[in-house]
């Protein structure tokens, strides 16, 4: 038998169990992971809550839970080529990240960089594509000035380290605690809340804009005249006003992962950890995340 997280109602992270579920086995072209770490994404508790995430992923009692995994391969199915058994590797899974194994395709599977611990391989998947995309669809160049919303959390921190890159001034929103880490990182942080707009004007006019952490960044954005197509926002539910380009991990250009994987394990890009926890704490690792204003990745471990 193995462990697996489940849910059997929809809630809080208190409606988490630690389930034992018969061990998975590969079928023909299938991989199976025997997985180390997993790292935590704000959307695995807005699908385990319930209502129109859940709806939109797929999540219903019964279901799984997280996306994002690293581990090593320890079966392979018939006529799987190009991965051998020990093969460390980092991927994403829907729904069943959070378990001791999981059946996968070798196409969806990336090759951790000998460098790279698992616990932060486990934490690239949806962070990564996602940061590469709302950054590479802005095209910033040395004279744009972006802001950056929720510049200081898993997707954040990779985004504002690809926008600095660029040459472009970024302008990141972070809590207090958070701003120093900015700055590290070559941006410049802004409180975010009420008054945002007028903060910004005083550190300089936004040219694009993406908007990592709800609406804020949209509306202020669009209050300094930033075009449609130099907004970008990946949780901007039920925002009706328009003028921005949705974006998520499925718009990264290909090979990008293994990018920010390498540049992670070079130190060239920096993702840091707030908090690692054992599976047997997965409640309380949800619920940290959930309280916001968390510095990079939070992870769960599962040997």
């Amino acid at each position: 038998m193995a462990r697996a997280v489940r849910y059997e109602q929809f809630g809080g992270p208190e409606v988490l169990d630690i389930a034992e579920v018969p061990e998975p086995h590969p079928g023909p072209g299938e991989v199976r992971v025997r997985v180390t770490a997993a790292g935590l994404n704000p959307v695995d508790f807005k699908i385990f809550h319930g209502g129109p995430v859940a709806q939109a992923f797929g999540g219903a009692p019964g279901a799984g839970v997280g996306n994002d995994f690293a581990g090593v391969v320890d079966e392979l199915g018939e006529g799987v080529s190009g991965f051998t058994l020990g093969d460390r590797v980092f991927g994403g899974k829907r729904h069943e990240a959070l378990a001791d194994f999981l059946i996968t395709t070798p196409e969806s599977l990336q090759r951790t960089p000998e460098e790279l611990s698992d616990q932060l391989a486990a934490t690239l998947d949806i962070a990564g594509r996602t940061a590469a995309a709302a950054i590479d669809q802005l095209g910033l160049s040395p004279a744009d000035t972006v802001l950056i919303g929720g510049a200081a959390g898993g997707v954040g921190a990779l985004a504002t380290q690809l926008a600095v890159a660029t040459g472009a001034t970024v302008i990141g929103t972070a809590s207090e605690r958070n701003h120093e880490f900015l700055r590290d990182l070559g941006a410049i942080p802004v409180s975010y809340g009420d008054g945002l707009p007028e903060r910004v004007r005083d550190l300089g006019t936004p040219t694009a804009a993406a908007d990592l952490n709800g609406t804020e960044v949209i509306d202020t954005a669009q209050g300094f005249g930033v075009p449609a197509e130099r907004i970008t926002a990946i949780a901007a539910h039920g925002h009706d006003a328009g003028g921005f380009t949705a974006t998520g991990g499925g718009d990264a250009a290909p090979g990008a992962l293994g990018r920010i994987a390498q540049g992670v394990a070079d130190g060239t890009l920096s993702l840091p950890l707030e908090a690692s926890y054992p599976l047997e704490e997965v409640a309380d690792a949800y619920r940290l995340l959930e309280e916001g204003h968390v510095r990079g990745k939070v992870v769960v471990t599962l040997v």
